[in-house]
């Protein structure tokens, strides 16, 4: 026992230790892995999902109309009032005679069938609209996909955007207190003034709020990321990957070509122009009459007992025809309605391609415009550098002053902050154009 004891304890350590290790291992994304997994369990993304599951009921709903309608019926009397039939007396003088006469039954039951043999074209116009609507709503979500990825890679880029300038403002505070450790040694040896060695120490102090505020910046980034990706807030996540430049040079021609076939928006309203005018043949089919076939079958009787037969049955077959011959300018004001809404929607298609053509010439802007100032702030970042040790190097021989060092510092700091903030700039224009283009995922599936 003694023995089995310690082990006993090794094992129970042991297994604390690996869950709190397990709880507390970071999660690691790449972009691509951070798309998969907001397509998966984005909430938003997930109820558009289930648009598509209804619509496909709607289709069934539409072929349930081409069946048979079956229907049973039963009927049980609790209360009736009978009928008094009065019949005068066959002898002279008497009073007339009064009977009671029972027309129903107390058990009725019935079981009745139709079916539909002609409806103008409402039945078929009908399925095509469902159709045409599963087609819309999945074009819809495939919007949403799209969407989807943008922000995601938004969101991914501006991680790294926020966890960089952490670097920056960090790199920023580490130079600062290494050219203030520098100007108090040479302050205790007589070759530094106070104004240098406080114009030091201020500089660090004015570095650090930059440094809390990128930290925090850091983390609402974190939230934002996690919140897309439908992960829970707690869990400690860990990106892998960087900004850099990929140099791409897109055709505008073939970007608003390859835009007009694969955005999801022009193909929804194209399908929406079929199902609207299918819906205006089902409104004209109000004029045609319809045929359909009905049966009933009843049976009756005072007792519900099924010895001695107390029963009794009929059944009847019908042809039905259903002429409209007037309902007040309804049919009238119904395709009228749905010929405006035609028309809104080839007024809405023109809109939504020339928005899309302006969206692809703004992005090719965006991107052209972020890929020259990205290249002017490379050259500038290693300007600054170089700078920075020559303003290092004549502090050192006294032939500059602190103030000229915290200057250079903060030039350079800049210089950092702006080419980061350009790199990030290029990656989103990049990630913007496969959004207008209507590429950049794997969502068709």
């Amino acid at each position: 026992m003694k023995k089995g004891l310690p082990i006993l304890l090794s094992l129970v350590l042991l297994v604390g230790v690996s869950g709190v290790s397990g709880e507390e291992q970071p999660l690691v994304l790449t972009l691509d892995q951070s798309i998969d997994l907001a397509l998966k369990q984005n909430p938003t993304l997930l109820a558009a999902g289930e648009r598509v599951r209804s619509a496909e009921y709607g289709i069934r709903e539409a072929v349930s109309g081409f069946f048979p309608a079956v229907t049973g019926q039963g009927l049980a009397t609790l209360d009736e009032k009978l009928f008094s039939l009065e019949f005068p007396s066959m002898i002279p003088g008497q009073p007339p005679q009064t009977f009671e006469v029972d027309f129903t039954r107390d058990y009725q039951f019935a079981l009745s069938f139709i079916q539909p043999l002609y409806t103008g074209g409402k039945l078929l116009s009908g399925f095509r609209t469902a159709r045409y609507n599963l087609e819309a709503t999945r074009e819809g979500v495939r919007q949403s996909k799209h969407m989807l990825v943008f922000n995601t890679k938004r969101a991914f880029y501006g991680y790294l955007l926020a966890k960089e300038f952490v670097k920056v403002a960090a790199e920023a505070v580490e130079v600062a207190e290494k050219h203030h450790r520098t100007v108090k040694t040479q302050y205790e040896v007589g070759l530094a003034s106070k104004f240098d060695l406080l114009r030091s120490e201020v500089q660090v102090a004015n570095l650090k709020p930059q440094l809390i505020r990128a930290r925090n910046n850091q983390q609402v980034a974190e939230l934002s990321f996690k919140t897309l990706l439908g992960l829970d807030l707690s869990r400690p996540v860990e990106i892998q990957g960087e900004l850099e430049y990929v140099p791409v040079d897109p055709d505008l021609e073939a970007s608003l070509d390859n835009a007009v076939q694969n955005r999801p928006e022009i193909n929804q309203l194209m399908i929406q122009q079929k199902m609207a005018g299918e819906m205006l043949k089902m409104v004209r089919s109000e004029y045609l009459p319809s045929l359909a076939l009905s049966a009933t079958y009843n049976f009756w009787g005072d007792s519900f007992r099924f010895n001695n037969d107390p029963w009794q049955n009929y059944y009847a077959v019908n042809l039905v025809l259903s002429v409209p011959i007037f309902n007040g300018f309804a049919t009238a004001s119904r395709i009228a309605k749905s010929r405006a809404a035609l028309r809104e929607l080839e007024f809405s298609q023109k809109g939504i391609e020339d928005a899309v053509h302006f969206e692809v010439n703004q992005a090719l802007l965006k991107l052209k415009e972020a890929r020259e100032s990205l290249i002017s702030q490379e050259k500038n970042v290693d300007q600054a550098k170089e700078s920075l040790r020559i303003a290092e190097l004549t502090f050192a021989e006294g032939l500059a002053t602190s103030l000229d060092v915290s200057s250079v510092q903060a030039a350079l700091s800049q210089a950092k902050t702006n080419h980061t903030q350009a790199l990030f700039d290029y990656v989103l224009a990049k990630a913007d154009l496969d959004k207008a283009i209507g590429v950049g995922w794997k969502i068709d599936d």
